[in-house]
């Protein structure tokens, strides 16, 4: 009896324990289903749009369905040889325009980019109309589906066209394309499903596919038109005459930093992106900034530093070691200085702070030129001077007034008197050498003309007979 109340009771366990086993592993098997259901998804919704496709091509073996895709070939032709004939001839008569705002000129040139694309909504909108009254309507259903796409497609290009960034651009034109074309041909549902089954699990975090798609698409449309703002407002601060260049500068480049900044977190929260997580990514920042970053942060410092402070402003004529010339613009990492050969030095903000800047035109535009001569010991000083002043002044950038020239006598050389002639311009940016040279050459017919010579070194040789003859060494 106790033997089989044994045998029953080991029956009983590994009845329980099998039934255990079954339970634990039929939750093993659950916990690992779900990438197999993802896997599942994705593929069952590949299918269906594979099917809608197969059963749209097949739709379109049906005779006027097949007519409409003939029409439409032919129509596309049509626009290619219409808009190859047509180019030349508006680009031609584009650049006889003159006047056009810079703006009309870019959607012309647009316009002359997108020809065919022009041409082909004209001429199949032409052949709906046509179709749709001379037949049944759904004879180019169609047709119009393709109309519908043709003007969607050049609205975009129309809109974008406001985008300056021709890669930016070119980037969110190509993603409005795809966009419009699923939503039209009804496969926007199916094509974010698929995108959206396509995901990486990072223990709570879940990236898709279509979330990375939704934050390209969206954080570029931010940015661009956070560019078109931060041009406009740029642009009217430069027109802005009540504020200095520095200041306009330096406005322009806060405001910048804000909406780029504005930009970026709104185009995260649009996403439903979590901010929290960005914590991490200051302090990857932070790092960054004090390792590798140093020079790149004491560029950008060093730039809001010269606007503050006013040191230096775009127009200004500067000298840094052999590099002479105008600033043309100020960066957030360095400046551009223009030489008088044409040549665009870009300069690091930091070698401005560290190194000896000379500013020839910091607190007004006045320069002082000198140049140096001599005259022989034979020539009256007083007339000399007074004739080198007047062929000063008659220099066309030498200024009469407030800063007159002078000329003084600055010592006896051995064959010359020396003199200093100074005088002032107020355009430095005109270049120092060409108005030096031009002083020179007036000096030289003016001393022509009163008979006032310009010495020069002379040497004179005697021969004696029999020097050095016999002599011993």
């Amino acid at each position: 009896m106790a033997e089989e109340n044994t045998a029953e009771t080991q029956g009983i366990g590994d009845t329980q324990e099998s039934e255990l086993d079954r339970i634990a592993g039929a939750e093993r098997e659950v916990a690992s289903q779900p990438p197999a259901e993802d896997t599942t998804e994705t593929t069952e919704i590949a299918l269906g749009i594979w099917e809608q496709l197969v059963a749209f091509g097949e739709s379109l073996l049906r005779p006027w369905a097949f007519y409409q895709v003939v029409i439409a070939l032919g129509l596309l032709g049509l626009s290619f040889a219409i808009a190859a004939w047509l180019k030349p001839r508006f680009y031609a008569w584009l650049k006889s325009r003159e006047g056009w705002s810079k703006l009309r000129y870019r959607y012309a040139m647009m316009m002359h980019r997108r020809m065919p694309l022009f041409v082909f909504n004209l001429l199949i909108w032409f052949t709906v109309w046509l179709m749709q009254a001379v037949t049944w309507p759904s004879r180019s259903y169609l047709l119009v589906g393709l109309a519908n796409l043709a003007l969607a497609w050049l609205v975009v290009v129309a809109v974008l066209r406001v985008v300056q960034n021709t890669t930016l651009r070119a980037f969110l034109r190509y993603g409005a394309w795809i966009w419009v074309t699923l939503v039209l041909t009804g496969l926007r549902d199916d094509a974010v499903q698929l995108m959206d089954s396509m995901a990486l699990v990072f223990g709570e975090t879940r990236i898709s596919l279509w979330m990375i798609a939704q934050a390209v698409l969206l954080l570029g449309l931010t940015f661009a038109i956070t560019r078109l703002l931060s041009r406009q407002a740029d642009a009217r601060l430069k027109r802005s005459e009540d504020i200095s260049p520095s200041m306009r500068v330096l406005f322009g480049k806060l405001l910048q930093v804000f909406l780029y900044t504005a930009a970026f977190f709104v185009g995260l929260r649009i996403i439903g992106f979590d901010l929290k997580g960005l914590a991490f990514l200051t302090g990857f920042i932070g790092v960054g900034l004090g390792f590798g970053l140093q020079k790149v942060v004491s560029n950008l410092v060093s730039g809001l530093i010269i606007v503050m402070d006013k040191s230096i402003k775009p127009g200004d004529v500067i000298s840094l070691g052999e590099t002479f010339g105008w600033i043309n613009s100020l960066g957030a990492r360095y400046i551009s200085v223009v030489t008088r050969d044409g040549k665009e030095f870009l300069i690091p903000n930091e070698d401005l702070i560290t190194n000896q800047v000379v500013n020839w035109s910091h607190s007004d535009s006045y320069v002082r030129l000198d140049i140096f001569f001599g005259t022989a010991y034979g020539d009256d000083p007083h007339l000399v001077r007074k004739v080198a002043i007047e062929a000063a002044k008659s220099v066309k950038r030498v200024l009469h007034y407030p800063n007159t020239p002078v000329c003084h006598i600055v010592g006896f050389g051995d064959s010359s008197v020396d003199y200093i002639l100074r005088f002032w311009i107020e355009d430095p940016t005109g270049g120092l050498t060409n108005i030096r040279g031009n002083v020179y050459l007036a000096l030289w017919d003016a001393f022509h003309e009163h008979g006032i010579s310009l010495p020069f070194p002379q040497r004179e040789v005697r021969m004696l007979e029999g020097g050095g003859e016999g002599t011993p060494a």
